[in-house]
């Protein structure tokens, strides 16, 4: 009896043993919805050039761009100066001057950036801010020896950034047309309105007398040019991408709804 179950149960082993390897050499069958090589579905009009394919693969990055054209012109020329004059000079600045100058340079500019700060936080209506981005120009401008050190920071009062385009946009004003500036880079129509009202704010408040010495000296506009990009982190080309204009674009006008709402 033992004989025959054994010889029963290798005749299963060896049946059900056919079976897999029949299963394992059944061509796959791919559902119709799998998909598995979408380049091979993928159809290229070749009468598409560089600029509309980009814009029909980022169509959901939708952003006002009637002045799309010479905006990608401005952002080129602002890619090679960049790359030729003002990160050569910044590289050249870092190396001559030590680290604690470059510091001090870059706080006494901050500390003048809190004058249209605390304006602008003032006409948001922002008090806790308002009275924070006032301790702060109090704290650097005395014990900070006119800004030149940063104590505010370490006593708990980061610095806030605050400008007169978010509070047009505070009061609803459309941020309008997108436009790339020479030099200064993103902005729109209603941001480029704010950046010129605070400009000229500064200048009229002339705090600490620096408008006034900078009009009769404008190596300190250049000198200021260079900090402002010497703290700025981006760079050209660090996105790796054939959009990378459309990035850049989608990327500034969310977060300037972000810095609004805030």
């Amino acid at each position: 009896m033992a004989k025959y179950l054994l010889l029963i149960a290798a005749l299963l082993c060896a049946t059900a043993a056919n079976a897999d390897n029949s299963k394992a050499n059944a061509p796959v069958v791919v559902d119709s919805d799998g998909f598995k090589e979408p380049l091979n579905k993928l159809k290229f009009n070749p009468g598409l050039d560089q600029r509309e394919f980009e814009r029909s693969t980022l169509s959901a990055l939708n952003v006002y761009d009637p002045l799309e054209s010479w905006n990608r012109r401005v952002y080129h020329f602002n890619y090679r100066f960049d790359q030729w004059v003002f990160l050569p000079v910044v590289d050249g600045y870092r190396y001559v001057t030590p680290s604690f100058v470059r510091t001090g340079v870059s706080n006494f500019f901050n500390n003048l950036g809190d004058v249209p700060n605390l304006l602008n936080s003032l006409l948001q209506f922002k008090g806790q801010r308002s009275m924070e981005i006032t301790g702060r120009l109090l704290l650097n401008t005395t014990i900070g020896i006119a800004g030149l050190w940063d104590p505010a920071t370490a006593m708990g009062l980061p610095r806030q950034n605050e400008d007169f385009g978010q509070t047009l946009g505070f009061y609803g004003v459309p941020a309008g047309a997108y436009f790339v500036l020479p030099l200064f880079g993103p902005s729109n129509l209603r941001d480029t309105t704010g950046l010129v009202v605070d400009f000229s704010a500064e200048n009229a408040i002339n705090f600490l007398n620096v408008a006034e010495v900078s009009s009769n000296h404008p190596e300190v506009w250049i000198l200021r040019g260079i900090d402002k990009r010497y703290q700025t982190s981006f760079r050209y080309g660090q996105l790796n991408s054939p959009f990378e204009y459309e990035k850049v674009r989608y990327v500034y006008t969310e977060s300037r709804k972000l810095q609004i709402a805030e």
